[in-house]
């Protein structure tokens, strides 16, 4: 049963959505509903649409058809609420730019295109730089940081919005051990602040782990819900086929699908 497109329970609805790229459908008639409050994980094979999914939701992909809603409105009455961070391999890390003016930068929705930030606004990108553990990396170029404190920086440029709404994008892909804990953590201390954090998720180790809910994806939803009811062995060989090599029905897997 669909719920109702306005209903303002729900961090984020997703009804009846279909993506297309040249009469090819990369997402087809997606419903899922993510409760505000949580971590949840979008986890998928190679081409299952997940960084697409992200996309749609956030206007950066039109779609061919469906509502979708956060906290019962639509994304463009809402974006001050929502924060994002893309795939890393998006983004051109040689643009000549510093890692405190790369979070800077996030507060650009609050003060418009024509209010430069003051004093108040590079403040709030310092702390943020803090709570990531890249304050001493503040004046230096992003070019010259390695790829898990880039990928910190644009979580930090995420924080500063002090958002309701997080969407990652892969935030764990190619960051080492240490850098991986400490994104965890801050992901877990925004969940427990009753924010709600979507990330789409590659490790399928990690999920019981890392997160409460999921939505498992594979062109259409294959299940989603609390992660004790869905992460399952029989969802998840729906999902990857004969891709999943699994151990014993525990949900104990040993995998290694790609990202998409």
């Amino acid at each position: 049963m669909k719920n109702d497109l306005h209903e303002p329970g729900l961090a984020l609805h997703v009804e009846d959505l279909t993506v297309s790229y040249q009469s090819r459908p990369v997402l087809w008639d997606i419903d899922f509903d993510i409760p505000p409050g949580v971590m949840a994980a979008i986890v998928g094979p190679n081409g299952a649409g997940k960084s697409t999914l992200i996309k749609s939701v956030l206007g950066l992909v039109k779609p061919t058809a469906g509502h979708i809603t956060m906290f019962g409105r639509p994304y463009k009455v809402q974006r001050r609420k929502v924060g994002y961070v893309p795939q890393r391999s998006s983004v051109d890390w040689d643009f000549p730019t510093t890692a405190l003016d790369v979070v800077t930068m996030g507060l650009y929705g609050q003060l418009g295109w024509i209010k430069r930030p003051g004093k108040s606004e590079h403040a709030r990108a310092r702390a943020a730089l803090e709570q990531v553990g890249m304050a001493d990396f503040a004046t230096r170029q992003i070019s010259q940081l390695s790829g898990g404190q880039q990928q910190r920086v644009f979580l930090a440029r995420a924080l500063v919005q002090d958002a309701d709404l997080y969407f990652l994008d892969e935030p764990m892909a190619g960051v080492d051990a240490t850098t991986e804990r400490a994104i965890v953590k801050i992901l877990h201390a925004l969940r427990d602040a009753g924010k709600t954090v979507i990330v789409v998720h590659h490790d399928l180790h990690t999920v019981s782990t890392y997160f409460d809910w999921l939505v498992i994806l594979n062109v259409r939803v294959i299940a989603q819900g609390p992660v004790s009811q869905t992460y399952t062995p029989e969802n998840l060989r729906r999902a990857y086929g004969g891709q999943i090599a699994l151990l014993d029905r525990d949900n104990f897997l040993n995998a290694t699908p790609s990202a998409s």
